[in-house]
């Protein structure tokens, strides 16, 4: 495993904004601190006083934690009385539950949500304030969508027995109407999610952009003397030279800056700050990549120079690799949790896009056909989340000893991928060949990162000592 030194000894000067004499950013947790965290949450209703066989072991997971976190990518009202509609513009798939479903979550022991994603703005700004009511009445803290940037960017916070708990929430992958901005004179601030934009180039061989470049100059309405570039617009598309075909990706900087000073402010006013980043990245494709986009490794590092304690990715429904930087753990994906796709109402352009009309065929059929087929793109659909890869994937538990992170213990997790429609998407701890083989697989997507994962009676682990420099 990497080994990185960091600055954390307990008797160190604090000043206010959070450093020590040192110049470091403190971990100020009691002993025994422990984070849960797992992935998206697509669940349709409640599940506690259902028939889910060895969900009871899930659940003691869950609320034996001071922390207990996961991405909520549904939202949560009553079709009966809800005022608002579904959004001409959504995340690939409308999400929606039942009311019960947020005081359910909280007896699992969810105590923390994020928020921003795709699907934040599925059911528009009325579908997003009613989650929010929902959470905020069942105790859950949540951050990733507000009234304005100022609020969807801003850190929440969770009191626990150890610890002072910040959470920040923001997505590289969203709807372009549910970004959320700040007011600018008379002009108010618009509701929405807090955002990461990133710039796409498309990598290809110094040939091949030689070739485009000719393609480029041939094209009607092209005004020549822009010399030898070193990339190349296409139709829209920036195509740059790079060792391999591929995706690259370039952060917004002023969303850059707004999320790095809200991860300042956040641990500044908790002992322990969680960031979590929902994104797609590397753009979808017919294999989902189990690797993260090129910009999130020093992203990330970033983030936890600047102050976060823990980094959680989710967003590409399975499961990438786990870095420790600084005695943090980066976690680039955690995949599914839930996966109840028990989806209804579907909006009346979801029909539409895959082929089905509402008066003939059910929600049901439409859900299938959008696994089946994955994402619709102006090229055909895209990204299929029906292979059992995505019904695959880990609860992470983190405990911290002495300010510093001395285990991280990995459950595998099967969401039913074989079940009846009706009955799959809930999540049971595996054993034997299943546990080995997704264990084994994170180990291997984690190797990368000089991180070396431990398997030990089906369950995942990286320990490391806390008076050790790491």
């Amino acid at each position: 495993m990497e080994r990185n030194s960091i600055e954390n000894d307990s008797h160190s000067a604090h000043r206010a904004d959070g450093y020590d004499t040192a110049g470091s950013i403190q971990t100020n947790v009691a002993d025994g601190f422990t984070m849960v965290a797992v992935g998206d949450l697509i669940v349709s209703r409640p599940l506690t006083n259902g028939n889910h066989p060895s969900f009871d072991d899930i659940v003691k997971i869950l609320r034996d934690a001071n922390v207990t976190f996961g991405n909520m990518e549904t939202l949560i009202f009553d079709i009966r009385s809800f005022k608002g509609s579904p959004q001409a513009e959504y995340g690939g798939a409308y999400h929606v539950s039942l009311p019960e479903l947020g005081p359910d979550l909280k007896a699992m022991g969810f105590n923390l949500m994020s928020r921003a994603n795709n699907h934040t703005l599925d059911w528009g700004l009325e579908g997003m304030r009613e989650t929010s009511r929902i959470l905020d009445e069942s105790g859950i803290i949540h951050a990733g969508a507000g009234e304005n940037l100022a609020q969807a960017g801003a850190a929440r916070f969770l009191e626990t027995a150890r610890g002072r708990v910040a959470l920040l929430s923001f997505t590289s992958t969203f709807m372009p109407m549910s970004r959320a901005c700040d007011p600018a004179g008379e002009a108010p601030g618009r509701p929405g999610l807090n955002p990461l934009r990133l710039s796409e180039s498309i990598l290809v061989p110094p040939e091949m952009l030689k070739n485009l470049r000719q393609v480029r100059d041939a094209l009607p309405g092209y005004q020549s003397g822009h010399g030898d570039s070193a990339c190349v617009v296409v139709a829209g598309a920036t195509f740059k030279a790079g060792d391999k075909a591929g995706y690259s990706y370039e952060p917004n900087s002023g969303d850059l800056r707004d999320i790095l000073r809200n991860v300042r402010r956040g641990k500044q006013f908790s002992d322990f700050c969680i960031v979590t980043n929902h994104g797609h990245e590397p753009h979808w494709s017919h294999e989902v990549s189990q690797e993260p986009p090129d910009y999130e490794q020093a992203f990330a590092r970033r983030l936890i120079d600047t102050g976060a304690d823990a980094y959680v990715g989710h967003g590409p429904h399975l499961l990438r690799g786990i870095e420790i930087y600084k005695g943090r753990p980066i976690l680039y994906s955690l995949g599914n949790f839930f996966y109840d796709d028990l989806r209804t109402p579907v909006g009346a352009d979801m029909f539409a896009v895959y082929g089905k009309d509402p008066r003939s065929d059910t929600d049901a059929e439409v859900t299938v056909d959008e696994e089946t087929k994955g994402y619709p793109t102006a090229e055909g659909f895209v990204g299929a989340l029906a292979a059992p890869i995505f019904y695959e994937s880990i609860i992470a538990v983190s405990r911290f000893e002495q300010n510093q992170l001395v285990e991280l213990r990995l459950y595998p997790i099967e969401l039913g991928y074989s079940k009846r429609f009706a009955n799959r998407g809930i999540p049971r701890l595996v054993t034997g060949p299943q546990a080995k083989a997704i264990l084994e697989r994170l180990q291997k997507l984690s190797e990368p990162f000089g991180t070396r994962i431990a398997i030990e009676n089906d369950i995942g682990f990286l320990r490391l000592e806390p008076s050790s420099s790491l």
